[in-house]
C-alpha cells in the first residue's frame, strides 16, 4: 500500500520565500519556508491524506527522516553525537524538561547526514580544512593583530581544538573582530570563492566567533545532483541553496555559532572531531538510479531520473519515493500508478519493488 505524505514548511529564519515555491510551481511566500520534513519525528511527522499522521502508521519506528531544505541565509555552525555521546548526554540532561532551550540531547540518537543538491549551485561549509592551506588563508587577511593570534592558536600544541575552543571561549572577540574587519579586503586567488561566502557569512552575523571558525571548514559548492556525507563529530554548516537532506531520526544539535539559539561551547567540544581532511563530494551516474554510499546503515538514498520509460527499483521497506522535478508516477506490486506532486511524496511500509515512470526527477529513502 502506498500512502501519499505532506507537510507544512517549518519558518525558521534562514529559510527561502522562493526556493521551495520555485520548485513546487506556485507564487513566493511571505514567510521564509526553511524545511518540509517527510518522516515520523515526533517533533514534525508527516501528514497523511486521511488526516492522520505517519506516526500512526509506523509507531514513531523509521530509522531515518527525509527533509527538503531551502536556505536563503547560513544555518548555525553545528555538530551532531554519536550514538554512545547522545545516551550519555541524554543521560546527564534527565532533570532538564523536554522543551528547555539550554538542551542539548532530545533523544538516544545520533545524526549522521547526507545533502544532494537540487539547486544549481548549494554552498556548504563541512569539516575542518587542513592546518597548512588554512594557514596561507590567513595569510591572505594580512599581519594585523586578530589574523596573527589565529596563527598561533592554529601551530599550538591543541591545533584545531584549540583554536575552536579559544574563538568560541568568550575571551576572543577582539581578535574575531579583527579578523572579520580583515576579510573586507583579503584577496586570494587561492581562497577566492571561501572568501567571498565567508565575507556573506559575516554581512549577516556581524561580531559573531562563529565566522572565524567558519575560515577554517572546506567551503563546498555542490552541483546539482552532487551531494555530501556528514558523519557525526563532524562540523558543518549549509550557506545557500536547495536540497534533499536524509538522516537518523534524530534532533540532536550541538551549536557553535551563527545563532540566536543555545550554545554550549563546553558539549560540542566534547563530541567535535578535530581530525582535518577533505569531505568527498559524490556525483550523479550516468545511468537513471544513481546512489550515494554513506557510512551508516539508518538510511540509503537515491536519485531516479525519468525519460518516459519506467524504472523498476528494488527497495527495503519502509521506503519513501519523494517528488523533485517533472510528472513522476509510483506503482507498487498490485501496477496502480498513483501520482507523486512535486514537493511531495509516497510512503510504502511493505513493498519490495517500486516501479516509476514519467518524465523528471525522484528520490527513493529507505533504511540502509
Amino acid at each position: 500500500m502506498l500512502l501519499s505524505l505532506s507537510n507544512a514548511p517549518r519558518d525558521y529564519a534562514w529559510g527561502s520565500t522562493t526556493l521551495l515555491a520555485d520548485l513546487e510551481g506556485r507564487p513566493a511566500s511571505a514567510a521564509p519556508e526553511a524545511e518540509v520534513w517527510f518522516g515520523d519525528h515526533a517533533s514534525d511527522p508527516a501528514e497523511l491524506d486521511d488526516g492522520r499522521t505517519l506516526d500512526a502508521v509506523t509507531g514513531g519506528s523509521l530509522p531515518y527522516l527525509l527533509k527538503l531544505l531551502a536556505a536563503a541565509d547560513p544555518l548555525s555552525i553545528q555538530v551532531h553525537p554519536t550514538i554512545a555521546q547522545a545516551r550519555d548526554g541524554r543521560r546527564r540532561e534527565a532533570s532538564l524538561a523536554a522543551d528547555d532551550p539550554h538542551r542539548n540531547y532530545r533523544d538516544d540518537n545520533h545524526k549522521p547526514e547526507l545533502i544532494v543538491a537540487l539547486s544549481e549551485r548549494f554552498e556548504a561549509l563541512g569539516g575542518l580544512r587542513p592546518v597548512d592551506a588554512t594557514l596561507r588563508l590567513v595569510e591572505a587577511l594580512g599581519d594585523g593583530r586578530g589574523p596573527a593570534e589565529l596563527r598561533a592558536h592554529l601551530t599550538g600544541a591543541d591545533g584545531l581544538r584549540g583554536a575552536i575552543a579559544w574563538l568560541l571561549s568568550g575571551r576572543a572577540q577582539d581578535a574575531v573582530d579583527d579578523v572579520i574587519g580583515a576579510l573586507e579586503t583579503a584577496s586570494s586567488a587561492e581562497f577566492e570563492d571561501t572568501i567571498h561566502a565567508i565575507r556573506t557569512v559575516a554581512e549577516r552575523n556581524p561580531g559573531d566567533p562563529g565566522v572565524v571558525v567558519a575560515l577554517l571548514m572546506n567551503h563546498i559548492v555542490l552541483r546539482r545532483g552532487e551531494g555530501i556525507f556528514l558523519r557525526a563529530g563532524l562540523l558543518h554548516a549549509y550557506l545557500s541553496g536547495l536540497g534533499v537532506e536524509i538522516m537518523a531520526a534524530s534532533d540532536n544539535v550541538l551549536r557553535g555559532g551563527l545563532t540566536p539559539k543555545h550554545i554550549d561551547v563546553p558539549e560540542l567540544l566534547s563530541v567535535l572531531d578535530a581530525t582535518p581532511g577533505n569531505v568527498p563530494v559524490l556525483r550523479p551516474a550516468d545511468g537513471a538510479v544513481t546512489e550515494y554510499p554513506v557510512e551508516v546503515d539508518d538510511f540509503a538514498l537515491r536519485r531516479v531520473t525519468l525519460d518516459g520509460a519506467p524504472v523498476a527499483v528494488d527497495v527495503t521497506p519502509p521506503a519513501m519515493v519523494l517528488a523533485t522535478a517533472g510528472s513522476v508516477t509510483v506503482a507498487g506490486a498490485d501496477a496502480v500508478a498513483h501520482a507523486v506532486a512535486v514537493g511531495s511524496a509516497l510512503f510504502s511500509a511493505d513493498e519490495a519493488v517500486l516501479t516509476l515512470a514519467g518524465t523528471g526527477e525522484a528520490f527513493i529513502a529507505q533504511p540502509g
